[in-house]
């Protein structure tokens, strides 16, 4: 048995372990959406748990769910570090610099792995994967964008551009 973390408002290392616990608890948590879908007391109520059960249960919020979860597991490393009272300046600089170095380690090599985990949990799930080989296409796909593939849009548009963000 256990609860979700909620996420605190002046800590982040309250998210990361807010976003670890989602990953842990994930069966129970759509467990518990599918019940209150089934028997929750109002229409809202049901209405409100389909359509949170309906986001968790996408390709696209598991992969934002662990690739914060590997950014939030370099950096929580960083906010440890700055909260602690007595601080020099040359230990946070290279408790920066060291973060930096992990961020651009996982920009340069960590796409495949990141993609493997998602896809070994969404097919634990039943979540259905998309052919990362197709056109990715934004709303109805009526848009003058440039053809890109799925595996793009979340390769460069999705990882690439929250890891070049936490860099900077």
């Amino acid at each position: 048995m256990g609860t979700l973390q909620r996420a605190g408002d002046t800590r982040w290392s309250s998210h990361f372990h807010s976003v670890c616990s989602l990953i842990r608890m994930f069966s129970a948590t759509q467990t518990v959406l599918n019940n209150i879908i089934d028997d929750g007391t109002t229409s809202v109520q049901r209405g409100e748990a389909y359509g949170v059960n309906k986001v968790l249960s996408s390709f696209e919020f598991i992969f934002s769910l662990y690739l914060m979860k590997e950014i939030m597991m370099i950096t929580n490393i960083l906010c440890q570090a700055l909260q602690q009272k007595s601080q020099d300046i040359l230990n946070a600089m290279h408790v920066v610099s060291t973060s930096k170095l992990l961020l651009q380690k996982l920009r340069d090599n960590g796409w495949c792995n990141l993609l493997e985990i998602v896809k070994k949990f969404c097919e634990k799930h039943e979540i259905d994967i998309p052919d990362m080989s197709t056109q990715y296409t934004v709303g109805r796909g009526r848009s003058r964008q440039p053809k890109i593939t799925i595996e793009h849009h979340y390769r460069v548009d999705v990882f690439l551009a929250a890891i070049n963000s936490q860099i900077q």
